[in-house]
């Protein structure tokens, strides 16, 4: 059984588990059609800042690169920059939400809730988050995570945004996507793993390629 089925967690600690999927939660919320809960994005960001040992995910679907040396050292960094930007926003969404409605955001209305994440995104660069999102989340079976440097320069309410489409859409593999939820609400069928991509068992042309007319079927159709 994996981290992912048992509900280990490998970074966040309970309280920051319960804050950051309440916030997703409020970001892709859940209708008609499954949100970031049901899609599993609080486990994908879990297992990203838990180190590096899920970046890379190897093509044939098997596991994950192991990143050694000056590779290894530079993705570390990064996650701790961005390890250090969640600890310190989850503490402020509850500073936020303890000063405007008297109780930590966990424990807060979803109406609540939505108030104070609106209040945070406003001082946020939307022309960082539109760009990191552009970058990142149409990108599989490149790693989940392999946007531009703008990833770590983003305050925490467009980097949480920009995680949970991330782990919405992103292949399986990385953590999120739930029963590909996140392809299905788009109508994207998708591989049922890396592998079937990897071996050419499975292509996206049919999405992006323009339908090929069989000329010889059309007849004559100068005539």
């Amino acid at each position: 059984m994996n981290e992912r089925e048992s509900g280990e967690r490998l970074f966040f600690d309970e309280h920051q588990w319960k804050t950051v999927e309440a916030a997703m939660a409020r970001i892709i919320p859940t209708d008609d059609q499954p949100g970031a809960r049901e899609a599993g994005t609080i486990q994908f960001l879990d297992r990203y800042l838990s180190g590096i040992d899920f970046v890379y995910a190897k093509p044939d679907g098997s596991g994950f690169e192991k990143l050694e040396g000056k590779r290894a050292e530079a993705w570390q960094r990064r996650i701790d920059i961005l390890r250090e930007r969640y600890v310190e926003g989850i503490e402020e969404l509850d500073r936020r939400s303890r000063a405007r409605f008297g109780a930590d955001f966990v424990g807060l209305t979803e109406d609540q809730q939505d108030r104070v994440l609106a209040e945070m995104e406003r001082p946020a660069q939307q022309a960082d988050l539109e760009e990191a999102q552009a970058t990142a989340a149409w990108a599989p079976p490149e790693p989940a995570m392999q946007q531009t440097s703008a990833e770590i320069e983003l305050d925490f309410f467009p980097l949480l945004a920009l995680h949970t489409r991330q782990g919405f859409y992103a292949d399986p593999i990385y953590g999120g996507n739930k029963d590909h939820v996140g392809w299905r609400l788009i109508g994207f069928e998708g591989p049922e793993s890396l592998a079937e991509t990897h071996s050419g068992r499975y292509t996206t042309r049919p999405y992006f390629a323009e339908e090929q007319i069989d000329w010889s079927k059309e007849g004559d159709r100068g005539a």
